[in-house]
């Protein structure tokens, strides 16, 4: 196909240019109405390109078959079957795979490092979640995904299941053996989805990581508001193979999407694959030998600890890594990331992509150039000046995996949506837990409705909060209480 073409933003070109008259939503009727000092600081194009997506940039009868076509145009540039562009973000996305693939109180296998949106998507749909372990790097204290084997082994116990769910690359860009995995799958029949919201890039460019199309996954998610050049809440998910429908698919989407879809959102995304696949190469190739001088001089700071292949990757590890997230361990100063990265935003300006009990990370992408580069260096030389103050002697209590893994006690259905009673954390211990405690970021669940609680895993919440972490979907967010099911 022509990569050239931008049907999206060809469509919005020509409604300027034709000067259309509008009776529809959206109510500003393109920023005629619009509070002045909003427009003043979104801007009036923002506005103006803020239209209707059918009586509007399409005809009624979506004839011209806009989206369909910028559709087509995306699964062609990264060698899908099939692409469907979301503007709820990949946490609808997800859900649409995961409900295309099991329904109520069938099984699928997840990894147990998965975002909360998928631990949504089995509250709503009330599908059976076979947990998966992730690999635990006790040294570091971090999760990487889940390996091949441990699928074979919960397929192996579990025959029934629908399929498997696997994060890669995690927040912390580690991934998995992804070739492995559909192959564990495919050899039962079974699909395969990969959340793969922190991969957008990935097709793009021989020096990342083989992406999940490429391995043989089924259905991909990426969210290209987060490693593209998409707007905040812009998602695509990609089909192959005959495994799942694409009208199913498309029907599950259809289920939980908007009938409002942003054509801003549309766009970006049309705009942000011709680039890739026009510039995707030389830009990545920009922004892989920034990332390798962010690293090489962060390697040369006390106390600092550059994560790379070797801290990441090889047996009971990642099988691969990206390079462009910057992980950074700290423990050395006894200072906690939270504080760090609290101590960066404070002092310099700079927000970091996430931080935890001994870490923080930058996420660089082709965006990025020597400029920002030398911002965020000269920040963090600044922190290591500063690093002896940011010490609280607040430790955050992380257990072994052993005792951090809680018992499924109860679907995650029915423990949010039962009957369930607000108690003192130091109540907590042994009863079921009704709602999400997710540290935040990166957004795995720390506690899952229907998981029991112990001691260990709350002690862990309570004693991050104290140091620094936020835990924003708890409806008592310092966890002092916690909601568990009412028992009988």
């Amino acid at each position: 196909m022509d990569q050239s073409k931008a049907p999206v933003l060809d469509a919005l070109a020509a409604y300027h240019r034709e000067g259309q008259t509008p009776f529809t939503p959206p109510g500003h009727k393109q920023g005629r109405g619009a509070d002045p000092r909003v427009r003043a600081v979104l801007g009036d194009d923002v506005f103006r390109s803020d239209v209707l997506a059918t009586s509007g940039l399409d005809d009624r009868t979506s004839s011209r078959g806009v989206v369909e076509e910028a559709e087509a145009l995306m699964a062609d540039a990264v060698g899908a079957e099939h692409a469907f562009f979301s503007t709820c973000g990949s946490s609808l996305s997800v859900k649409s795979a995961m409900l295309s693939v099991a329904g109520p109180h069938e099984e699928l296998l997840v990894g147990r490092d998965a975002h909360k949106s998928v631990v949504s998507g089995l509250i709503l749909s009330g599908i059976r979640p076979v947990w998966v372990d992730p690999q635990w790097d006790a040294e570091r204290h971090l999760a990487h995904p889940p390996s091949a084997e441990a699928f074979e082994a919960a397929f192996a116990a579990h025959p029934d299941a629908r399929g498997a769910l696997v994060t890669t690359p995690t927040p912390y860009g580690t991934c998995s053996d992804l070739a492995a995995l559909a192959e564990v799958c495919h050899r039962r029949g079974r699909p395969l989805i990969v959340d793969e919201a922190w991969g957008a890039h990935l097709p793009f460019h021989p020096g990342l990581p083989t992406w999940a199309m490429d391995a043989g996954a089924d259905v991909c998610v990426t969210s290209v508001h987060k490693m593209g050049s998409g707007l905040e809440q812009s998602s695509v998910f990609h089909l192959q193979g005959g495994l799942v429908r694409p009208e199913v698919l498309k029907s599950r989407e259809d289920l939980l999407g908007t009938t409002s879809p942003s054509v801003l959102v549309y766009a970006a995304l049309d705009g942000w694959r011709r680039q890739m696949a026009e510039h995707g190469k030389a830009l990545y190739d920009d922004a892989l030998a920034l990332a390798g001088q962010v690293r090489d001089r962060l390697a040369r700071f006390d106390g600092m600890r550059v994560h790379g292949r070797e801290d990441f990757c090889g047996p009971g590890r990642a099988a691969d890594m990206d390079p462009l997230q910057i992980i950074v361990d700290i423990s050395a100063w006894e200072v906690t990331g939270y504080r760090a990265a609290d101590w960066l935003r404070r002092h310099h300006r700079i927000n970091l992509h996430l931080a935890d009990h001994r870490r923080i990370s930058a996420q660089l992408t082709h965006a990025d150039d020597h400029g920002t580069a030398g911002r965020l260096l000269a920040a963090l030389t600044d922190l290591a000046a500063h690093a002896g103050e940011l010490r609280t002697g607040q430790p955050v209590r992380v257990p072994p995996p052993s005792r951090l893994r809680l018992e499924q006690a109860a679907l995650p259905r029915d423990a949010f949506f039962g009957p369930t009673e607000q108690v003192p954390w130091g109540d907590a211990d042994g009863r079921i837990a009704a709602e999400m405690l997710t540290p935040y970021p990166p957004g795995i669940p720390a506690a899952l409705p229907g998981e029991r609680l112990t001691g260990d895993v709350l002690r862990y919440l309570r004693s991050g909060v104290d140091a620094g972490m936020v835990v924003p979907d708890a409806v008592d967010t310092d966890v002092r209480s916690v909601r568990v099911v009412r028992e009988r």
